[in-house]
């Protein structure tokens, strides 16, 4: 018998009714008016959401195929870039790069950890001549440890160097703060399934007028991912080959309901939940594992009790609870859960996480009295989204001051 679960990884997030019943429509003529004014209304709603006015791209892809297009379509065989690596993710960058014969130089970080500004401004200052880097390479929002990456700083220091800024932003845009244009970041890459509330099989990149000069450089073999076809497909309401039509349609309706509440308010809303999350984990003396100072509004990652393995806490969740949680990933698996907040989530969701969470653990034997982690999630959410103490009257609407 079904049973319904609360899923709580970090991506493919849930889908609300309203989108799913958008997937469900009839198909469309790809290559028709109906799909190019669907075409022309994504990339207008994202290039809202994202903050930019240029080019904004949809492939029919994971992120991780935006990631190897950002690669392919900017930089050329024996270029070296600057890669900062704190987590799974960052390891795909380097990936990448090694199969299209990018000369990486990579900068771990520990795991946990952000990329500092810094750290950045250091590492450029050591690149210089001919053969030095031309860009740099990051995750803003690491989803593998739960670390948000100061983008804001980091692309200042960037653009200070004038590189090229290549960004990992598949679970941070539509979660956190994200302005493309205004940080100056050349080329970005999210997907359908993250914080867009869509299902899975949609990457979106962004490309600036410096990505697109470094296009025109770029030497390395394209076919699919040549981000110039898709350019030039967009300018007739297309895509170069057949894109998943069914899910471009119910992204249509998740940006239509996140148009409603507002990016503001989204933004707020995830970081209330975050910090809830955070208190809710502590509350049961777990540990978090990210720095708390650039903690994901995104995804939460934690270790297990003492003496408690961690896959075993996933498959409690997963086969008594009817939760679903991820474990941890690369050099991490098996160490971490994660816990993931992102999306068209409510703090209704989280409540239901932490009530699996506390009977998980009491399975576990650990000292956890009922509603210990419920309460206090629920009191830094309250905490966190009560409105400001007003510091002089209001003014009445007509009044003058």
């Amino acid at each position: 018998m079904y049973r319904p679960q609360n899923l709580r990884i970090p991506g493919p997030t849930v889908v609300p009714q309203a989108v799913l019943a958008a997937s469900a429509r009839p198909l469309i003529n790809h290559r028709g008016p109906e799909f190019a004014a669907l075409m022309a209304a994504l990339t207008r709603a994202l290039q809202d959401f994202l903050r930019t006015q240029g080019d904004v791209l949809l492939l029919t892809s994971s992120g991780s195929g935006g990631m190897e297009a950002a690669v392919a379509n900017t930089l050329s065989s024996g270029d070296r870039v600057l890669l900062f690596v704190n987590g799974a993710f960052g390891e795909r960058f380097v990936a990448i790069c090694k199969a299209y014969g990018v000369d990486a130089r990579r900068i771990d970080v520990p795991l946990g950890r952000a990329v500092e500004p810094d750290l950045v401004r250091e590492e450029l200052a050591k690149e210089k001549g001919k053969d030095a880097a031309k860009a740099v390479l990051l995750q803003h929002n690491e989803t593998s440890t739960g670390v948000l990456n100061p983008l804001r700083e980091i692309a200042e220091v960037v653009r200070e160097a004038d590189r090229l800024l290549i960004v990992d932003s598949i679970s941070g845009a539509g979660a956190a703060e994200l302005e493309i244009d205004e940080w100056g970041v050349d080329v970005c890459v999210t997907a359908s399934q993250k914080a867009w509330g869509a299902p899975p099989g949609i990457a979106i990149v962004s490309m600036s007028e410096r990505a697109w000069k470094a296009y025109e450089r770029s030497d390395l073999p394209k076919a699919y991912f040549d981000l110039g076809a898709y350019k030039a497909a967009l300018e007739k309401g297309a895509t170069p080959a057949t894109p998943a039509v069914t899910v471009f349609i119910a992204l249509q309706e998740s940006l239509r309901l996140m148009a409603e509440e507002g990016l503001e308010a989204i933004l707020r809303r995830h970081q209330n939940i975050s910090r809830a999350t955070r208190r809710g984990i502590q509350a049961v003396s777990l540990a978090l594992f990210a720095d708390e100072a650039h903690a994901s509004p995104a995804v939460t990652a934690f270790r297990p009790p003492t003496r408690v393995d961690a896959r075993n806490l996933i498959r409690v969740l997963r086969d008594d609870y009817d939760t679903i949680v991820a474990g941890g990933q690369g050099k991490l698996d098996g160490q971490l859960v994660r816990v993931g907040h992102m999306g068209f989530v409510t703090m209704t969701d989280m409540v239901a996480f932490f009530s699996a969470l506390e009977l998980a653990l009491k399975d576990f034997n650990q000292p956890v009295e009922p509603g210990q982690a419920i309460s206090a999630a629920l009191r830094a959410y309250a905490e966190a989204s009560a409105p400001a103490p007003r510091t002089r009257p209001a003014a009445t609407v007509g009044s003058r001051r």
